[in-house]
């Protein structure tokens, strides 16, 4: 099985955009959002992944050639430092279970070198399992958790 991560181009935005209403979709079950008058949930923040290439990173994962699923990283400002935040991580349920979201995870830890934060939210305890494992995995158990007052839910950080 061959798994590759790769950067998005502008005009494989579409791909990304049809991604995420599988996404949106999955995590209505958490944020109770009803699609659109068009049949969509959208994403606001899509075309900043393209007007903010300094600041955002969009990434699609592939198995075998076929679309997997995506990554949406954002590089986050906090003074004169920054971390790396994971935005948006979605791998589709035909792929899910055997090592394919843990390897893209790995894959963009490495690209990003530096500190990074995870968060989950509260209700969805089934992606909080799974980032735990893998960070903990990929750091060795060097990872501190933690909440914050404008999130719900916990959040890892580490320094990849």
């Amino acid at each position: 099985m061959e798994i590759q991560v790769l950067k998005v181009s502008i005009q494989q935005k579409i791909v990304v955009k049809h991604l995420l209403e599988l996404y949106k979709y999955d995590f209505s079950e958490f944020d109770n959002v009803d699609v659109d008058e068009q049949g969509s949930y959208g994403y606001t923040y899509l075309d900043n992944y393209w007007t903010e290439p300094d600041e955002r990173f969009p990434f699609l994962v592939k198995v075998d050639g076929k679309y997997a699923g995506f990554a949406l990283i954002r590089k986050i400002k906090k003074g004169i430092d920054f971390y790396y935040s994971m935005a948006e991580f979605f791998i589709m349920k035909k792929y899910r279970k055997n090592g394919i979201g843990r390897h893209a995870a790995f894959q963009l830890f490495n690209i990003f070198s530096g500190h990074w934060e995870v968060a989950e939210i509260e209700e969805n305890l089934s992606a909080q399992k799974f980032w735990r494992k893998v960070i903990s995995e990929y750091t060795n158990n060097d990872y501190k958790e933690f909440e914050k007052d404008d999130w719900k839910g916990p959040i890892q950080t580490f320094i990849s």
